[in-house]
């Protein structure tokens, strides 16, 4: 298997940030940073805090920090605040128990550093009263500094994010005198390198986004950034998909008709169709164009990569991937790490799953990544188990990652393990391409091959058969 980088290597930040320090872009004119009256030295978060305390508890309560919030859009929720932090996912499987770490090889090379990489934090878990512990461990740099480097260090007797030129004062200044708004760049360091290296996770955010042309992705190659879309409000965002649990601001997504609005289409027959085929469906043929994304782990085995002195679960990447299309309306049922696996009809678990049919009118055919997975499960308790996973990037040792990530979350032994099949559903929503090169009509029907009518409830190509019928609507 080719080499990979797992947990973020290093090197995926200097990939996506030029090393020279930016232009200033602040409130005032060219050249112009009013953070540069205030800051006359940097003192870590406190040099935020003495002017921002309101923002920095707004970061504190949001998904961003939190890694998890309110999921009225998870049917089996129950209530509970879901994200990331607390429930189960087929890629690290859970981030409290990697949460940070020095993993060196046997020469010395670090090869992870935790899930806490793409943390807005210093290395402190999250915690939900914002004391000030809290907003001290918040790490304003990271999403505000094109330029900003961490490294984790030994510090106060455990582990700690902190900045690599801390002993580089003047440096350290002109970083913190010159915060930016989120750039493209900035927001694609953790994003592009999320579930373990480039493009792993997401299949729909690449390298190639940092630079992107118009023919690769028609926003970001027109110069639009991510936060034109995931507008925040007081550093709450909006926009989750089929895979994300919980919401900054539930209800409230980005969406093509905000900006495309009115009679799109010059052919009407088109037109018709946004009323049970979403945009993204003919405007994302395909995903992965650049960097090949993981389609398949199994983390019952491990392999050696070859060059790293390390290992990794083992991986199916797939490059060009076509997307699978099921009903979607907005909800989504989710695998949680507390409650016993339920097995589906298709032999497999699902850790996140869109809901809709062909008989609900609020629901859309809409584009997946739909990955694959073989996870541990305590065969006593039927719960899904978190994996220590630095234990198999060192040594390939998956049973003892498996007993030592259940003792951490669980508190217990696990003696019974078994493993399962898992499923799940991630919406693609970037690399949508320039209308010449959206999916025509014949790859569809007449013949067409791209979606599967009778699997989404139809008799028959709907050309041919009809299309459907909702209430006294016909769509």
């Amino acid at each position: 298997m080719r080499a990979r980088v797992l947990i973020l290597a290093a090197g995926l930040w200097l990939l996506l940030v030029p090393p020279s320090l930016a232009q200033p872009q602040g409130e005032g004119t060219l050249w112009e940073n009013p953070h540069r009256t205030y800051v006359s030295r940097y003192e870590g978060t406190n040099t935020c805090l003495a002017c921002h305390d309101a923002q920095a508890r707004a970061v504190h309560a949001s998904v961003h920090y939190q890694w998890k919030a309110d999921a009225p859009n998870i049917t089996n929720a129950g209530g509970k605040a879901l994200g990331k932090i607390n429930m189960s996912n087929d890629f690290c499987t859970n981030p409290t128990v990697s949460w940070i770490a020095i993993l060196k090889n046997d020469a010395g090379k670090v090869i992870a550093n935790g899930c806490s990489k793409c943390h807005t934090g210093l290395g402190l878990k999250p915690a939900a009263e914002p004391v000030a512990a809290q907003l001290e461990n918040i790490d304003c740099l990271v999403c505000h500094s094109p330029t900003y480097r961490r490294e984790v260090v030994p510090k106060d007797g455990g582990l700690r994010w902190q900045p690599v030129a801390l002993d580089k004062p003047d440096t350290m200044l002109t970083i913190a005198q010159n915060p930016i708004r989120p750039t493209n760049e900035m927001c694609l360091r953790c994003h592009v390198g999320s579930g373990g290296g480039i493009n792993f996770k997401r299949g729909d955010l690449e390298t190639a986004h940092v630079r992107a042309s118009r023919e690769f992705d028609v926003h970001m190659g027109s110069g639009m950034q991510c936060i034109q879309c995931h507008e925040f409000r007081d550093h709450k965002l909006i926009g989750s998909g089929t895979q994300m649990g919980g919401a900054d601001r539930p209800g409230e997504q980005p969406r093509c008709e905000s900006c495309h609005k009115g009679r799109i289409h010059a052919n009407a027959a088109l037109n018709r169709h946004t009323a049970s085929v979403a945009c993204t469906t003919c405007h994302i043929p395909t995903f992965a164009r650049h960097d090949p994304t993981d389609m398949r782990r199994d983390w019952s085995r491990s392999v050696p990569v070859e060059g790293e002195g390390r290992f990794e679960p083992a991986i199916d990447f797939k490059k060009n991937v076509r997307p699978v299309y099921a009903w979607w309306n907005g909800t989504a049922i989710a695998g949680l790490l507390d409650t016993p696996v339920k097995v589906e009809a298709n032999g497999k678990v699902s850790l996140f799953k869109p809901l809709g049919s062909i008989a609900d009118p609020g629901a859309r055919i809409h584009p997946f990544k739909y990955h694959e997975a073989k996870l541990p499960i305590d065969n006593e308790t039927k719960l899904m188990i978190p994996i220590a996973v630095g234990m198999v990037f060192r040594a390939g040792n998956n049973a003892a990652a498996v007993k030592a990530g259940a003792k951490t979350y669980f508190g217990k032994d696990v003696t019974d393990v078994g493993w399962i099949e898992t499923e799940r559903y991630m919406g693609l929503f970037h690399e949508v391409v320039p209308k010449k090169d959206a999916l025509a009509c014949n790859a569809c029907h007449s013949g067409g091959d791209r979606l599967d009518w009778k699997a989404l409830g139809y008799a028959g190509d709907p050309m041919k058969t009809g299309p459907r019928k909702v209430g006294s609507a016909r769509k």
